[in-house]
C-alpha cells in the first residue's frame, strides 16, 4: 500500500463533488473497504463488500442484483480502485445498474484520482514548508543541526553550506486580534517569497518572522549596502500590501558553523537598541549599531556599573540634560569643536565651558583618551 492515506474530509470532497455531475449516489471506501464518504450519511462506517473485492482483486466490480442479495452492506453498482502512484489506496463506488453505469465509472474514477494527486502534491508540499520552518528554527538557535534536518535540507535541494544573513522581521499585531494577525503573517510570508532568491522564512512568533537571506551576491561577495536597499525596499512593499506595522533589522554576516544562529542574535541584539535609540524608525542595521549592540552584552554585571559612576554624577548635577547633550554632540561630530558648537548654536567658549564643566562634575580629563572612552561608552549602554 501507499505511505498516502484517503481521510473522510477528502472523501466526502470527491463525493460532493462528483454528485453535482453524475446522477448516482457516490461511495467512497478507505484501503480497509470502509465507507468513509457518502450522498448517504447513514452508510458511512459500513463494511462494503464490494469494495474489499476492488482492493483484493485490484480490478474493477461490478455488481448486479443478484450479485448484491449476497453480499452483506452492497447495492448494485460498480466499484473502482483508487490509486496514487500505482498503489491502491480506496475505492469509489456508484450506485445503480452496470449497464447504466459502466461508460460513466472510469470518467468518475479519473476524475477522483487526479483530485488524490492534487492532495497528495499539496500535502507533500505542506510538508515541505513545516520542515523549511522547522529548518530555519533550528539553525536560529543552535549551532548544530539534527542528522535528520540535514537529510531533508538535501532533499529539498537546499545547501547548509550557503552563507547567509539573517533579516528580523518585527511586527506590532496587536491592534489586529490574533486570527487576523496570522492571516496577515502568512501573506508576509508569501510576499517574502516573491521574488524568490532563494531566502528561507520561517514564523518565529505572533509577532517575529526571520529571514534567511544568501549573504554573498553573484560576485561571491559581501555587500552590505546591497542588503540595506533590499530592506528598504521590502518595507515599502510591506507598506502597500498589509496592514502590519513592522520594524526590520539586519544581522552581521558570519562562515563556519553556527553563522546563522550569531546572524541572528546580532539583528535581534541590533533591533532591541534600536528600537531604544530611535523608535521613530523602522529599519535597524548591525553594522550602524555595532558598538552599542556589543556593548549591550555586559548589562547586568559590574562593569556596567563602575563605566556608569562618572555618568551617574554627570546626571545628578545636570537637571536640565543640557550637559548630556552637549556631551552627545560633541561626540557625533567626533570631538571636532567647530562642528559641535554650529550643530548646538553655541560660541565656542560655551562649548568649552560646558565640557571643563563635566570633567569637573565626573573627575575624567576628556582631554585623556581613556577618560573620554569611558563617558562615550556610558553613554552607549545608557536607557535613558
Amino acid at each position: 500500500m501507499s505511505f498516502y492515506h484517503l481521510d473522510a474530509k477528502l472523501a466526502q470532497d470527491i463525493v460532493d463533488r462528483t454528485m453535482q455531475i453524475i446522477d448516482s449516489n457516490i461511495n467512497v471506501m478507505d484501503a480497509k473497504g470502509t465507507i468513509i464518504g457518502s450522498g448517504d450519511i447513514n452508510r458511512i462506517g459500513e463494511l462494503h463488500e464490494g469494495a474489499l473485492l476492488a482492493l483484493s482483486q485490484g480490478r474493477v466490480v461490478e455488481i448486479n442484483e443478484a450479485v448484491a442479495a449476497s453480499l452483506q452492506g452492497v447495492r448494485p453498482g460498480i466499484n473502482l480502485p483508487l490509486r496514487v502512484e500505482g498503489d491502491i489506496v480506496g475505492v469509489i463506488g456508484l450506485t445503480g445498474e452496470p449497464d447504466v453505469l459502466r461508460q460513466h465509472g472510469q470518467l468518475v474514477g479519473m476524475a477522483a484520482e487526479m483530485m488524490l494527486e492534487q492532495a497528495r502534491l499539496m500535502n507533500m508540499l505542506a510538508q515541505d514548508s513545516r520542515m523549511r520552518e522547522a529548518l530555519v528554527l533550528n539553525l536560529i538557535r543552535s549551532d548544530e543541526l539534527p542528522t535528520s534536518l540535514v537529510e531533508w535540507a538535501q532533499r529539498l535541494g537546499i545547501d547548509l553550506s550557503q552563507p547567509r544573513v539573517v533579516t528580523l522581521i518585527e511586527l506590532d499585531s496587536g491592534h489586529l486580534g490574533v486570527d487576523v494577525s496570522m492571516k496577515e503573517l502568512q501573506q508576509l510570508q508569501s510576499l517574502l517569497t516573491v521574488p524568490d532568491r532563494d531566502n528561507l522564512i520561517a514564523i518565529v512568533s505572533l509577532n517575529e518572522m526571520v529571514v534567511l537571506q544568501p549573504a554573498l551576491n553573484s560576485h561571491g561577495r559581501w555587500d552590505a549596502e546591497e542588503h540595506r536597499k533590499r530592506v528598504d525596499s521590502l518595507l515599502l512593499r510591506i507598506s502597500e500590501s498589509s496592514r502590519l506595522n513592522v520594524r526590520v533589522s539586519l544581522g552581521n554576516h558570519f562562515s563556519g558553523p553556527g553563522c546563522v544562529a550569531r546572524s541572528y542574535s546580532t539583528a535581534k541584539a541590533a533591533m532591541s537598541v534600536g528600537k531604544q535609540r530611535m523608535p521613530e524608525q523602522h529599519s535597524y542595521y548591525y553594522q550602524d549599531l555595532m558598538l552599542p549592540v556589543l556593548l549591550d552584552s555586559l548589562r547586568g554585571g559590574w562593569q556596567v556599573n563602575e563605566l556608569n559612576r562618572p555618568l551617574a554624577k554627570l546626571k545628578a548635577m545636570d537637571n536640565n540634560g543640557l550637559l548630556r547633550r552637549t556631551l552627545l554632540a560633541w561626540f557625533k561630530h567626533n570631538m571636532h569643536p567647530g562642528a559641535t558648537v554650529k550643530s548646538l548654536y553655541i560660541h565656542r567658549n560655551t562649548l568649552d565651558y560646558r565640557l571643563n564643566r563635566i570633567s569637573e562634575i565626573t573627575g575624567l580629563n576628556l582631554k585623556k583618551f581613556d577618560d573620554h572612552m569611558q563617558l562615550y561608552i556610558a553613554l552607549q549602554l545608557d536607557d535613558e
